[in-house]
């Protein structure tokens, strides 16, 4: 698949779009979801851990993304970015159908290895957010939280609420984790590579030591 979590994310392009369940593609490898309510720093977050600042598009206008987008990676992995949810100027019809495509998707897609679930750190676990963990825990397929705009945090209140949130998740699975992260600051990135890709049997590859005396 991929020699290191290092290189999981490097080398993503956009591949499909999908508007309804009928416009996914066939699955053809292993696909990591990100998912998280509107304006909790989603795109900023994929952009960073794929190291390009485009790729997901950022808007300032909350509930922008309104399809899944496709992007494949080396090694045959598709990094699959949902709709953001929770964003209550959006008209009733279309925000249903915003749910009924995410949550069919999480529960019923047969590649889908994992979801990275985004959650602001400073207003982590609303009720749309356990709404999200409440639909995937039927598929016993494992979430790891990012915790993002850790940054706003000062560093004993970042420990304070990762701590409270592990906490939470661990009444929902054994297989639910959680991390801060900072896409301003570039922080978590390679906790966040190395917890996916042992998802899909990928391992870092250790760093290399200097040689010893006398070697």
């Amino acid at each position: 698949m991929v020699s290191s979590a290092m290189s999981l994310f490097r080398g993503a392009r956009f591949y499909i779009t999908a508007h309804h369940l009928t416009d996914l593609p066939a699955p053809l490898g292993p696909e990591i979801a990100f998912a998280g309510r509107s304006n909790a720093g989603k795109s900023s977050a994929i952009n960073t851990l794929v190291d390009h600042n485009r790729l997901a598009f950022v808007s300032k206008t909350p509930g922008r993304t309104q399809q899944i987008n496709f992007f494949s990676l080396p090694g045959g992995v598709f990094l699959v970015d949902l709709p953001g949810y929770g964003y209550a100027k959006v008209h009733r019809e279309l925000r249903a159908h915003w749910e009924q495509l995410l949550s069919t998707y999480l529960q019923t897609r047969s590649s889908l290895f994992g979801m990275v679930l985004i959650m602001d750190a400073r207003h982590p676990l609303t009720a749309l957010d356990c709404q999200m963990l409440d639909w995937f825990a039927s598929t016993g397929k494992p979430v790891h939280v990012l915790l993002s705009k850790s940054d706003k945090l000062s560093r004993q209140d970042g420990r304070k609420t990762l701590h409270a949130v592990q906490a939470r998740l661990r009444e929902y699975a054994d297989n639910y984790t959680a991390q801060l992260f900072s896409s301003l600051k570039k922080q978590g990135m390679e906790e966040a590579e190395e917890v996916i890709g042992a998802w899909l049997g990928v391992r870092r590859e250790d760093k290399k030591k200097p040689p010893a005396k006398g070697e």
